[in-house]
């Protein structure tokens, strides 16, 4: 048993920062938490340079948010970093919720075979930016600690920043900043701007618990436990023997009193019986279902907690923050490099709020289920989980947490409508379906080959049949001003030179993509379908391309 070591990251004298008059930098990011972190990560994977401000020196004390859903995964796999924070983490696919010591419901988040990565994995927050840090510097970006942003003068073409630090304070431009600075962020109040929603009349505690138990990586949650009855309780298995479990209080538990260890202590004894533990942090939380009503001001642009706040279940904070940046950097470096008009931003706000309001949907709905506030309402929830013990009607109406599950961005402007019949889920606007591939005789994942720019997947029956007047016109559009590179999935693979060709060894990629006919499907660079086809046409490609740029 131990605890973790937190890193304390080098203060660096702002003297290459201060001028007079200010500098002006292409892009600064303000909080270096994880989804602040990733935005850092993507503009240098795009090619912004990226100066990047946290007023603390550390990263996040205690678990906090510990689980990262699969398409945040495949995010960090985009990211370079996928490998390492999934070997450190739990990896887990099955929910059991009980009332009482029954079990009552049971859930899989990955049903069927032929994915990369598991439906989840729990992992320290603490782990997660460690690890973002050291790949942020290893891109180049430019990470101050202990710069705290104090105010904010917005102008029609930048932003004007006074930083203070160790050393005094100092002015500082941007072309445009992005503001991951938390739920209470500092530069959303500044600005004067307003989150509405819902604030939740419970309280929580977190406590972070090393023991070593026999209990599967699975997520557990009583209703109504002879440990803590009348509440609700949640466990999760943790790297390095820490197990996480948050003990629902109710709005009238007294924070200060709550935390104190022997208050926690016999909590746990209560729970985990004679099981030696060791108390590694604790914490009490409220939660709320909040969002902005726009996530951009003109130069300024909002992702994650800063943007939009939800209840912890379900785990769509963290995991929504990092679809934020999925969807904005790519935009973003267009704009800059005056490839795409400025309304191109203005789609990043609109997608991202359908998507905060579908998570706060769900959330809403899972908070009221597990923290009913009425007599009614808690009747109806013990008398759905009275009946989910026999009936399997009554287990659909369980809501222990609707977990986080990528976007379906089908209503966004950036889509080229179907004008052909296609059958699954890969519709445009949908985030992309995973598949074993093998390319020159090794093993690799579909979406390992795509991302970070337009990517054109070709069907074919095999790398031969691909009709030599596509060949051509499949490798103009790599030079295109926004190039489009060309995959080649066919079942047996091959070669065509010039053009890396896929083959599919399970045929899940093209049942996945219904990839009869050869069907041709354009690919964004946050792996979202932006259109498809059943026959290549550079024509169409370019058009569609233009529309998902709004160059159209």
């Amino acid at each position: 048993m131990g605890t973790y070591a937190y890193p304390r990251f080098p203060y660096k004298a702002p003297t290459d920062l201060r001028s007079d008059p200010p500098q002006r930098r292409p892009l600064i990011v303000v909080g270096a938490g994880p989804v602040g972190l990733a935005a850092a990560i993507d503009a240098r994977l795009q090619g912004i340079p990226v100066l990047l401000l946290d007023e603390d020196d550390t990263v996040s004390i205690g678990s906090r948010a510990v689980c990262y859903a699969k398409r945040t995964l495949e995010i960090l796999d985009r990211f370079g970093v996928g490998d390492p924070l999934v070997d450190k983490g739990v990896g887990w696919n099955v929910g059991r919720t009980f009332f009482g010591e029954q079990e009552v419901y049971r859930f899989d988040l990955l049903p069927e075979p032929g994915h990369k990565r598991p439906g989840m994995i729990n992992l320290q927050q603490y782990y997660l930016e460690e690890a973002l840090i050291a790949r942020a510097t290893e891109l180049g970006a430019d990470l101050r600690w202990k710069h705290k942003v104090v105010s904010i003068q917005p102008a029609d073409d930048h932003v004007r920043l006074q930083v203070e630090t160790p050393d005094g304070l100092f002015a500082i431009e941007a072309d445009w900043l992005i503001a991951a600075d938390g739920a209470r962020s500092p530069i959303r109040r500044m600005l004067g701007l307003e989150v509405d929603g819902r604030i939740f009349m419970d309280r929580f505690l977190i406590a972070d618990v090393v023991m070593k138990a026999d209990y599967p990586a699975e997520r557990w949650l009583w209703f109504d436990p002879p440990f803590h009855p009348h509440q609700t309780v949640l466990l999760h298995k943790q790297a390095d023997n820490v197990w996480r479990i948050d003990f629902q209080l109710g709005w009238d538990a007294d924070p200060q009193e709550e935390r104190k260890p022997e208050n926690v202590i016999p909590r746990l004894q209560a729970m985990l019986g004679e099981r030696p533990f060791e108390l590694e942090w604790v914490s009490i939380y409220t939660f709320q279902c909040r969002r902005m009503k726009d996530l951009r001001a003109n130069r300024v642009l909002f992702v994650g907690d800063a943007a939009h706040q939800v209840s912890p279940f379900g785990a769509r904070g963290a995991n929504s923050g990092f679809q934020d940046v999925d969807d904005l950097l790519w935009k973003l470096r267009l704009v800059m490099a005056g490839q795409a008009p400025d309304r191109l931003l203005d789609t990043y706000s609109r997608d991202r709020i359908d998507a905060a309001d579908e998570n706060l949907l769900n959330s809403t709905r899972s908070t009221d289920f597990i923290t009913p506030k009425s007599r009614a309402s808690k009747t109806f929830r013990n008398a759905v989980l009275h009946l989910a013990r026999e009936h399997a009607f009554a287990r659909r109406l369980v809501n222990s947490g609707r977990l986080s599950v990528p976007s379906f961005l089908t209503g966004s402007v950036l889509n080229t409508p179907d004008a052909e019949a296609f059958e699954g889920r890969m519709v445009p606007g949908a985030p992309m379906d995973d598949a074993p591939l093998r390319i020159d005789g090794h093993d690799d994942w579909l979406l390992d080959r795509v991302g970070n720019g337009f990517r054109l997947l070709v069907f074919a029956p095999s790398a031969q049949a691909v009709p030599a007047g596509w060949r051509d016109k499949l490798a103009e559009l790599a030079h295109d001003p926004i190039p489009v590179t060309a995959l080649v999935v066919a079942p047996d693979g091959g070669a065509l030179p010039g053009f890396t060709v896929a083959q599919d060894p399970t045929g899940l990629a093209a049942q996945r993509y219904d990839a009869r006919d050869g069907a041709v499907y354009l690919i964004r660079p946050d792996q979202h379908v932006a259109a498809r086809w059943r026959a290549f046409d550079a024509a169409r490609v370019r058009a569609a391309v233009a529309h998902a740029t709004c160059n159209a």
